[in-house]
């Protein structure tokens, strides 16, 4: 390439990155919705089989649904679909103050159910495998124990935390928290209605602030390479495009998961209810990032101690950050794809 060429391509990336509309933008996988209702919109991707099984796409709260198909080169969707797989996803839309009296059990006893019985009646009643990312796979597993009669074939989950003694950060967090039993932050979320869009992508840019500071210096060491500034434009969509939660659930994730540690226990409970993960009765596949930051390996390989009824449950690592385990295509991608083979 000419100095004339390359001088051509970082003008128009500065300007893309500066006045214009960015770099790159974003080729969602085809896809057909099938429902819509509050917090459960669900969609079908196109070019499946009749026949194919059908794995519904469960993600985290505070994430947005797009994190399974980020790119065409980074969409574990489009790589379900490409292996003979029927994938599904449920989006649960913006989480506002009028969401705050949502908890865990919205989701467990409500939101994920509902998507899996229609999942399973759009493929004429066969089981269904469920991947979840990060706290998308802890519903995933809460879901599949509080109701064995689900039409559930496995469970996959991908930076889980199945242990808050493992998380970084968590020890320091309760030591704060015996000053007043953790009644502070309680009340605070509680008036605030939960945690705001903007604290969650605050918080998640804090988790890689390496890359913050080395922004600058990255864009302009860069600025004639568009395939890697496309690459950074497509982590920095999915940052901008974190939601909330609302605030009774956190409430539940501040004091019964990362107080308490019910999770880590194995019993999760919300007031008088008790849901075991030894109920869960399906495969399951674990996967952690030892370079996960936000999500400790040992954390998610913490649920082979805890997912006492499963007849068969795998823990895998994989390398890169908290996201990257998901996009992961040579090592997570591979294990879900051995297996969800290994089902059928």
């Amino acid at each position: 390439m000419s100095l004339a060429d390359t001088v051509s391509i970082a003008a128009r990336n500065a300007w893309a990155l500066t006045f214009g509309t960015g770099i790159g933008s974003p080729e969602p996988t085809p896809s057909t919705v099938l429902s819509v209702a509050p917090h459960r919109e669900l969609r079908r991707y196109n070019g499946s089989g009749a026949q194919d099984p059908a794995v519904l796409l469960v993600p985290p709260l505070a994430a947005p649904a797009f994190c399974f198909d980020l790119s065409p080169e980074q969409s574990m969707a489009a790589f379900l679909r490409d292996s003979g797989r029927a994938p599904y996803l449920v989006d649960y839309g913006d989480i506002t103050f009028e969401d705050r009296r949502m908890g865990f059990e919205d989701w467990i006893d409500d939101i994920l159910p509902e998507s899996i019985r229609q999942v399973s009646a759009d493929r004429g009643g066969q089981p269904v495998d469920l991947v979840g990312w990060s706290l998308g796979g802890v519903l995933a597993l809460l879901t599949a124990a509080a109701d064995p009669t689900l039409p559930i074939r496995s469970v996959t989950a991908v930076g889980a935390p199945l242990s808050y003694d493992h998380m970084v950060g968590v020890r320091e967090l309760r030591s704060l928290a015996r000053l007043d039993g953790g009644r502070t932050a309680t009340a605070a979320i509680r008036a605030t209605g939960g945690v705001s869009a903007q604290l969650t992508r605050l918080a998640y840019r804090a988790t890689a602030w390496d890359r913050e500071l080395k922004r600058p210096f990255f864009i302009a060491s860069n600025l004639a390479d568009t395939a890697t500034l496309e690459r950074m434009a497509i982590i920095d969509r999915f940052q901008n495009s974190l939601p909330g939660y609302p605030g009774r659930f956190y409430n539940q994730l501040w004091g019964r998961f990362m107080l308490n540690n019910d999770i880590g226990k194995g019993v999760v409970r919300f007031g008088e209810r008790r849901i075991e993960l030894a109920a869960v009765t399906v495969p399951v596949l674990l996967v952690g990032g030892p370079n996960d930051v936000i999500t400790a390996a040992a954390a998610v390989r913490h649920g082979t101690t805890t997912l006492t009824g499963s007849p068969d449950v795998r823990y895998e690592t994989a390398p890169g950050s908290h996201l990257g385990i998901l996009t992961a295509r040579d090592t997570t991608w591979t294990y879900l794809d051995k297996f969800l083979s290994d089902q059928e």
